[in-house]
């Protein structure tokens, strides 16, 4: 099995904190849809001829598609891939763009899951991260998608923010809880260099993130998770039973996947390459018939770390056995490095597998960190 990403790198405007690569000019969106077609069959044979059992449209904004527009791309992949007849197929959406007549376009469509990008429900917030969308969107859009008979949604929450007092943070957890989709992501609020909110913090024009204010906001989100059944199997990700998601739970279990459009990454157990993150020079080496990825293989290092940092974050956790089918002798040096993280208690030991306690989680990172092989 594999699956496949495709970028689709526009956006009506930018948030302050994103970093993904996107334009908000959409000149050239047809030559990037034409593009992306030609990319599908150029790289036909990277997953060596793999089921392809999810596919992915993130961005950018992919909302900003037309029905005839996904199609186009699925019925593309469709021609040099075998899809599984009950792939995951999921649409990355904002509020704005889920119109009632949107909605029903979607439904002629085979994209079957939809990642609603809420972040708060408090237009204050909103204005602060600079989202194309308001409060009273954000709750109509699901509504709007449910009443369209589609039952598979994520909605995603961003906390640690300077604006998100606890008491906003319960507010929002209570309102994505009366919405009653099956999956929640929530990320901590990242201050990435080169974005607008990076600036606005080093002018002093916003106040900086408080970790423990994030720390605070993530430990209480475990709790109501917990309460309202919801299964923690990603340090982001929250599912009801049955609800994971199946595209990106296949990253953190090392699945391949190939990734379509300007930035996009792919993996295939023994490389990583990733496309030119530039629409112009993705536009220009596609009119030559060639793919502008930089390639890297991996070390058995580089697999050994690529596997820790990925299994850590999961319910699954990490399996000293498939430790030692990447490199023989590893798990020994491993539990080495693993024993202080044991004894504080953020990490817990089950026959062959380590995972993070919920104190753990708040040092997922750290911890992956220090368990990594160094080359030699």
């Amino acid at each position: 099995m594999a699956g496949i990403y495709i970028h689709i790198p526009f956006c009506k405007q930018a948030c302050h904190y994103c970093d993904f690569h996107f334009s908000t000019s959409q000149q050239y969106r047809p030559n990037i849809i034409q593009a992306l077609a030609q990319e599908i069959a150029l790289q036909k044979n990277y997953l060596n001829g793999a089921e392809i059992e999810t596919i992915y449209f993130g961005g950018g904004t992919p909302s900003l598609l037309e029905g005839s527009e996904l199609n186009f791309l699925l019925d593309n992949i469709a021609q040099h891939h075998q899809v599984s007849a009950d792939a995951e197929i999921t649409l990355e959406a904002n509020p704005d763009d889920l119109s009632k007549e949107k909605v029903q376009a979607l439904r002629q469509t085979a994209i079957n899951r939809f990642s609603i990008g809420i972040q708060s429900f408090f237009d204050e917030d909103l204005k602060w991260m600079n989202r194309a969308h308001r409060s009273n969107e954000a709750e109509t859009s699901v509504k709007r998608v449910q009443d369209a008979g589609f039952s598979n949604i994520t909605t995603d929450l961003i906390y640690g923010y300077p604006l998100l007092t606890h008491d906003k943070w319960e507010q929002n957890m209570n309102m994505t809880f009366d919405l009653e989709v099956p999956h929640i992501s929530a990320y901590s609020m990242t201050v990435e260099p080169r974005t607008a909110l990076a600036a606005f913090i080093k002018k002093k024009q916003t106040a900086p993130v408080n970790d423990q204010q994030s720390a605070e906001q993530f430990t209480r989100l475990m709790e109501r998770m917990q309460q309202h059944g919801f299964e923690h199997y990603e340090i982001s990700n929250f599912g009801k039973p049955g609800h994971h998601s199946r595209h990106n739970a296949n990253y953190w279990k090392g699945v391949p996947y190939l990734g379509i459009g300007p930035s996009a990454h792919a993996f295939n157990g023994e490389s990583r390459q990733w496309n030119v993150a530039n629409n112009a020079k993705y536009l220009q080496a596609l009119a030559q018939n060639t793919i502008p990825a930089e390639v890297e293989h991996l070390s058995t290092v580089n697999r050994l770390n690529e596997y820790i940092m990925t299994s850590v974050r999961t319910i699954w956790g990490l399996d000293l056995d498939k430790l030692n089918a990447i490199s023989s002798g590893a798990s020994p040096i491993l539990l080495k490095n693993a024993q202080p993280f044991l004894n504080t208690k953020w990490l817990t030991r089950q026959e062959q597998t380590l995972s993070l306690t919920p104190a753990g989680k708040l040092y997922a990172d750290h911890i992956a960190a220090e368990l990594f092989f160094e080359e030699e």
